[in-house]
């Protein structure tokens, strides 16, 4: 049996980190690549545009519900690319403040104004 020029442990401290982190390391670079094929056809992304202050709002407030694109989280009922069409801003107004059947309400939470510009962004999208 030949020895070691290093105690066993000794290397055993730096192959297993650089296992672990080698195996992390591929583990997390195949995350979203998927197979280069969609498996349906997905709407081309976009970034959501409009008033910057308005935007925050959303994102801090609505996100989890209504997806990162408006897209919905929770059902077609939660999709709001195109709510202009469907609702009028005061209709939106008072969806904001009173919620729905799965909506929470946010009159306690916003402001008046800030349901406002959320409304007139919202109503925006047809």
């Amino acid at each position: 049996m030949q020895k070691t020029p290093f105690p066993s442990s000794l290397v055993r401290l730096k192959i297993v980190p650089a296992a672990i982190s080698a195996a992390l390391l591929i583990i997390l670079s195949a995350c979203g690549s998927g197979s280069g094929q969609a498996t349906s056809p997905q709407p081309a992304s976009k970034p959501l545009e409009g008033p910057e202050e308005t935007i925050k709002l959303y994102r801090s407030n609505c996100i989890a519900c209504h997806g990162t694109e408006l897209q919905g989280q929770m059902g077609a009922d939660s999709d709001l690319r195109h709510v202009g069409s469907k609702l009028s801003k005061e209709q939106i107004v008072l969806q904001i403040e009173n919620g729905g059947s799965l909506m929470k309400p946010f009159k306690d939470k916003l402001q008046p104004e800030q349901i406002e510009a959320l409304a007139d962004w919202l109503a925006e999208h047809k």
